[in-house]
């Protein structure tokens, strides 16, 4: 229970977001082609300036959005990476290979077939963009089949897109980043190295943390590499042990509660100061339960889920899709080689990895599961949205590009997505019959 709970709010938790970002995806498109779209480019490319004397920030709406926002989103990512590594399906080597090694190929093939398209062109650098899956969309369509899909197989798909999540970090800060401010970075490093020291010290206020993130968050900022990078080191640096062990627990709270219950009913001054002091006790109690880590992946996953992700789709999915626009976009290299990467490279990478992975006895197929109904999954994996249209802003300059890296990531992604649903639908409703 103490792993499969968590895991159902996560699944939860994911599922209703990828609602609320269909939602703002469907939004951005409709804004932006709506005859007052002008507004769209206007509004989100407003400058919002912080003067900090010692330092400036002076950003556009979105790329406080990008910057900013999406920082918490990576710092909950981080979170889930080191959860699932030190105490999840990533934890133990045998269950983690066959999600690691399917990732990996995920990763390469869709890579591989973008620069079949675009090696030697002007959008080479987009590599990156089809290697990203999108968690909360992927979740939401294996909600829509309910028990059909078996829990061992979701639990796949979350720790491929975790890993996934992984190698799209390190692909923005090694590939992604143009020049570095070593002084800033060295800042960056001591504060990380000195929020390290705090879980090793017992430091339990996460005000104290809050505090040196957002002193991170300028260094890595000001350094040139992606400010979402201190998100995610900050996430793997968040204590995950308790403070309290079970014993200290059992041995603390019934005298906290005698004490309640006995200054309750003293009917005095002092008996009410005593009954509110127990209160506070076994409110810290209660909170030093839970480790850092929980706490703040507790509080932040439905920020993130349901407002930050959904507002970066509002403010990066809209495009143009006149005559024009999709005229030059069937004419792309760009479009199809993430289309394709997303279609073909995404689920091909990921089931021929997978295979080699058993054949070689590497790692075993989940339970409950087969090459069909996993090979669904993996379609269902070639959604790419949010991290891929990250990626794609990063990785071009031109407006003209990036508006044809997003018409391939929605094309791309609606293809396989409707595919792998009507794929694990199928697959599901033969085994069904057939059991």
């Amino acid at each position: 229970m103490r792993l499969v709970r968590p895991l159902q709010e996560f699944i939860s938790t994911e599922t209703l977001g990828g609602l609320l970002l269909l939602a703002a995806a469907i939004a951005a498109l409709a804004w932006v082609n709506a005859p007052f779209g002008d507004s769209y480019g206007d509004f989100w490319s407003a400058r919002v300036v912080i003067d900090l004397n010692i330092i400036t920030l002076d950003e556009s709406l979105v790329e406080w959005v990008n910057d900013g926002l999406m920082t918490v989103f990576f710092f909950v990512v981080g979170l889930e990476i080191k959860r699932e590594v030190l105490r999840g399906e990533l934890a133990e080597p045998r269950k983690a290979a066959l999600p690691v090694i399917a990732a990996l190929g995920g990763m390469v093939v869709p890579a591989a077939v973008y620069l079949a398209f675009n090696a030697g062109h002007e959008g080479e650098d987009g590599w990156g963009v089809p290697m990203a899956t999108d968690i909360a969309f992927a979740v939401g369509v294996l909600a829509l089949l309910g028990s059909r899909v078996p829990l061992s197989l979701k639990v796949f798909l979350l720790a491929l897109a975790i890993v996934d999540d992984l190698g799209a970090i390190v692909v923005i800060a090694v590939f992604y980043t143009d020049s570095i401010s070593f002084g800033w970075l060295a800042a960056a490093i001591v504060l990380l190295a000195i929020t390290a020291a705090l879980g090793r010290l017992g430091v339990r206020p996460a005000v104290v943390y809050v505090a040196i993130g957002l002193g991170a968050w300028l260094c890595v900022h000001e350094s040139g590499i992606h400010a979402t990078i201190a998100g995610v080191a900050l996430g793997l640096l968040m204590p995950i042990i308790p403070f309290l062990r079970p014993r200290e627990i059992e041995s603390s709270a019934p005298d906290l509660v005698k004490q309640f219950e006995d200054s309750r009913g003293a009917g005095t001054r002092d008996g009410d100061e005593n009954s509110r002091s127990a209160l506070r006790d076994l409110e810290a109690l209660s909170r030093d339960s839970h480790a850092v880590l929980d706490r703040f992946e507790h509080t932040l996953h439905p920020w993130t889920s349901y407002a930050i992700v959904p507002l970066f789709a509002l403010a990066n999915a809209g495009v143009a899709l006149d005559s024009t626009a999709i005229s030059n976009a069937a004419e792309s290299r760009v479009t199809a080689g993430i289309a394709l990467g997303l279609i073909l490279g995404k689920p091909l990478g990921i089931v021929l990895f997978a295979w080699l992975a058993v054949k070689f006895r590497i790692a075993a197929l989940p339970a409950d599961a087969d090459w069909p109904r996993l090979a669904a999954v993996a379609m269902i994996a070639g959604i790419g949205f949010t991290v891929s249209l990250f990626i794609g802003d990063l990785a071009f300059q031109q407006p003209s590009l990036v508006d044809d890296a997003k018409i391939g990531i929605l094309a791309g992604s609606t293809i396989i997505g409707v595919g792998g649903f009507v794929a694990l639908w199928a697959v599901s409703r033969t085994t069904i019959e057939s059991a």
